[in-house]
Protein backbone atom coordinates (compact mmCIF):
# COMPACT_ATOMS: atom_id res chain seq x y z
CA UNK A 1 0.00 0.00 0.00
CA UNK A 2 1.63 3.12 -0.86
CA UNK A 3 2.12 6.09 1.65
CA UNK A 4 -0.64 8.56 0.11
CA UNK A 5 -1.83 11.84 1.95
CA UNK A 6 -5.71 11.27 2.59
CA UNK A 7 -6.35 14.84 3.74
CA UNK A 8 -8.75 17.36 2.25
CA UNK A 9 -7.91 21.06 2.40
CA UNK A 10 -10.58 23.26 2.88
CA UNK A 11 -10.88 25.59 -0.17
CA UNK A 12 -14.43 27.63 0.99
CA UNK A 13 -17.48 27.10 3.07
CA UNK A 14 -21.27 28.13 2.26
CA UNK A 15 -23.02 28.18 5.54
CA UNK A 16 -26.96 27.08 4.71
CA UNK A 17 -29.18 26.61 7.85
CA UNK A 18 -28.51 27.49 11.38
CA UNK A 19 -31.26 25.40 13.42
CA UNK A 20 -32.05 24.59 17.15
CA UNK A 21 -30.30 20.87 16.90
CA UNK A 22 -27.96 21.09 13.91
CA UNK A 23 -26.40 23.47 11.11
CA UNK A 24 -25.87 22.68 7.40
CA UNK A 25 -23.17 24.29 5.44
CA UNK A 26 -20.98 23.24 1.77
CA UNK A 27 -17.89 22.99 1.69
CA UNK A 28 -15.55 23.27 -1.79
CA UNK A 29 -12.35 21.40 -0.52
CA UNK A 30 -9.22 20.44 -2.47
CA UNK A 31 -8.85 16.46 -2.98
CA UNK A 32 -5.20 14.97 -2.32
CA UNK A 33 -5.00 14.97 -5.83
CA UNK A 34 -5.60 18.74 -6.29
CA UNK A 35 -9.22 18.83 -8.03
CA UNK A 36 -11.95 19.80 -5.83
CA UNK A 37 -15.31 19.05 -4.83
CA UNK A 38 -18.00 19.69 -2.51
CA UNK A 39 -18.77 18.37 0.95
CA UNK A 40 -22.41 18.73 2.70
CA UNK A 41 -21.63 19.44 6.35
CA UNK A 42 -24.31 18.48 9.19
CA UNK A 43 -22.56 20.26 12.36
CA UNK A 44 -23.52 19.01 15.65
CA UNK A 45 -22.58 19.90 19.27
CA UNK A 46 -21.69 16.50 20.30
CA UNK A 47 -24.31 14.40 22.75
CA UNK A 48 -23.56 11.78 25.37
CA UNK A 49 -24.99 8.67 25.99
CA UNK A 50 -25.47 6.65 29.19
CA UNK A 51 -25.06 2.51 29.28
CA UNK A 52 -27.18 2.22 32.70
CA UNK A 53 -27.45 -1.61 34.71
CA UNK A 54 -29.38 -1.63 38.00
CA UNK A 55 -28.40 -3.37 41.09
CA UNK A 56 -30.95 -6.44 39.86
CA UNK A 57 -28.03 -6.51 36.60
CA UNK A 58 -30.86 -5.11 33.84
CA UNK A 59 -29.82 -2.36 31.40
CA UNK A 60 -32.04 0.98 31.63
CA UNK A 61 -33.50 1.67 27.92
CA UNK A 62 -35.79 4.51 26.90
CA UNK A 63 -38.46 3.91 24.30
CA UNK A 64 -39.08 7.33 22.31
CA UNK A 65 -40.51 8.40 19.09
CA UNK A 66 -38.12 9.80 16.79
CA UNK A 67 -39.42 11.50 14.03
CA UNK A 68 -36.36 11.09 11.27
CA UNK A 69 -37.20 7.30 11.49
CA UNK A 70 -41.16 7.38 11.73
CA UNK A 71 -40.90 5.52 14.60
CA UNK A 72 -40.43 4.67 18.67
CA UNK A 73 -37.09 3.17 18.74
CA UNK A 74 -35.61 1.32 22.29
CA UNK A 75 -32.24 3.27 23.61
CA UNK A 76 -29.93 4.07 26.21
CA UNK A 77 -30.36 7.41 27.36
CA UNK A 78 -28.84 10.19 25.26
CA UNK A 79 -28.66 13.73 25.52
CA UNK A 80 -26.83 16.56 23.70
CA UNK A 81 -24.34 18.77 25.00
CA UNK A 82 -26.45 21.82 24.85
CA UNK A 83 -25.88 23.55 28.08
CA UNK A 84 -23.08 26.32 28.32
CA UNK A 85 -20.29 25.41 29.81
CA UNK A 86 -21.23 21.97 31.02
CA UNK A 87 -18.66 19.02 30.40
CA UNK A 88 -19.85 15.90 28.82
CA UNK A 89 -19.30 14.02 32.21
CA UNK A 90 -21.89 16.85 33.34
CA UNK A 91 -24.39 15.97 30.90
CA UNK A 92 -23.96 12.63 31.26
CA UNK A 93 -25.09 13.03 34.76
CA UNK A 94 -27.99 15.00 34.03
CA UNK A 95 -29.30 12.84 31.03
CA UNK A 96 -29.44 9.87 33.06
CA UNK A 97 -31.63 11.73 35.94
CA UNK A 98 -33.99 13.24 33.32
CA UNK A 99 -34.66 10.11 31.44
CA UNK A 100 -34.64 7.76 33.99
CA UNK A 101 -35.84 7.92 37.79
CA UNK A 102 -31.51 7.19 38.51
CA UNK A 103 -29.03 8.91 39.61
CA UNK A 104 -25.45 8.10 39.37
CA UNK A 105 -22.47 8.17 42.06
CA UNK A 106 -19.93 8.10 39.05
CA UNK A 107 -19.66 7.81 35.08
CA UNK A 108 -16.52 6.05 33.64
CA UNK A 109 -16.29 7.08 30.20
CA UNK A 110 -16.36 3.53 27.46
CA UNK A 111 -15.82 5.28 24.27
CA UNK A 112 -16.26 8.30 21.86
CA UNK A 113 -17.14 7.92 18.31
CA UNK A 114 -18.82 10.13 15.57
CA UNK A 115 -22.21 8.99 14.78
CA UNK A 116 -22.12 9.52 10.82
CA UNK A 117 -18.85 10.45 9.82
CA UNK A 118 -19.42 10.77 6.21
CA UNK A 119 -21.71 13.84 6.83
CA UNK A 120 -22.11 14.66 10.07
CA UNK A 121 -19.01 16.27 12.87
CA UNK A 122 -21.44 14.77 15.95
CA UNK A 123 -19.11 13.26 18.15
CA UNK A 124 -20.72 10.87 21.14
CA UNK A 125 -19.67 10.50 24.13
CA UNK A 126 -20.43 7.03 25.94
CA UNK A 127 -20.40 6.44 29.03
CA UNK A 128 -21.22 3.76 31.78
CA UNK A 129 -23.06 4.96 34.47
CA UNK A 130 -21.90 3.20 38.00
CA UNK A 131 -23.59 3.07 41.64
CA UNK A 132 -27.22 3.66 40.73
CA UNK A 133 -29.83 5.64 42.91
CA UNK A 134 -33.19 5.36 42.32
CA UNK A 135 -33.86 9.29 43.69
CA UNK A 136 -34.14 11.27 40.69
CA UNK A 137 -36.65 14.92 40.81
CA UNK A 138 -35.43 15.46 37.46
CA UNK A 139 -37.96 15.63 34.56
CA UNK A 140 -37.33 15.13 30.52
CA UNK A 141 -37.54 18.61 28.48
CA UNK A 142 -40.91 19.53 27.61
CA UNK A 143 -40.88 18.45 24.20
CA UNK A 144 -39.39 14.61 25.08
CA UNK A 145 -41.74 12.10 25.80
CA UNK A 146 -39.69 8.87 26.73
CA UNK A 147 -40.92 5.21 28.53
CA UNK A 148 -38.33 3.15 30.38
CA UNK A 149 -37.85 -0.17 29.57
CA UNK A 150 -35.75 -2.81 31.42
CA UNK A 151 -34.18 -5.75 30.26
CA UNK A 152 -32.32 -8.70 31.52
CA UNK A 153 -28.92 -9.78 29.38
CA UNK A 154 -31.44 -12.42 27.62
CA UNK A 155 -33.85 -10.02 27.07
CA UNK A 156 -30.99 -7.93 25.37
CA UNK A 157 -29.73 -10.71 23.18
CA UNK A 158 -33.17 -11.56 21.79
CA UNK A 159 -33.99 -7.97 21.20
CA UNK A 160 -30.89 -8.06 19.18
CA UNK A 161 -31.21 -11.30 17.36
CA UNK A 162 -35.40 -9.79 16.13
CA UNK A 163 -33.88 -6.64 15.28
CA UNK A 164 -35.59 -4.59 17.84
CA UNK A 165 -33.01 -2.70 18.82
CA UNK A 166 -31.61 -0.59 16.00
CA UNK A 167 -29.72 2.55 17.10
CA UNK A 168 -26.39 2.79 16.94
CA UNK A 169 -25.04 4.29 20.28
CA UNK A 170 -27.28 2.08 21.77
CA UNK A 171 -26.34 -0.93 20.11
CA UNK A 172 -22.49 -0.31 21.21
CA UNK A 173 -23.27 0.14 24.33
CA UNK A 174 -25.21 -3.28 24.88
CA UNK A 175 -22.30 -5.00 22.75
CA UNK A 176 -19.94 -3.49 25.11
CA UNK A 177 -22.23 -4.68 28.44
CA UNK A 178 -22.53 -8.55 26.99
CA UNK A 179 -19.15 -8.68 26.09
CA UNK A 180 -18.36 -8.02 29.99
CA UNK A 181 -18.64 -10.79 32.42
CA UNK A 182 -21.46 -11.31 34.93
Amino acid sequence: MQNQNLTEKLISSNHIFTGKVISLQVDTIELPNGKSATRELVKHPGAVAILAITQDNTVILVEQYRHPCGKIMLEIPAGKLDVQGESPEQCAFRELAEETPYTAQRMTLLYTFYTAAGFCNEKMYLYQAHDLLKNSQSETDEDEFVRQVYLSKEDVKKALKNQEIQDSKTLIALQHWLAQED
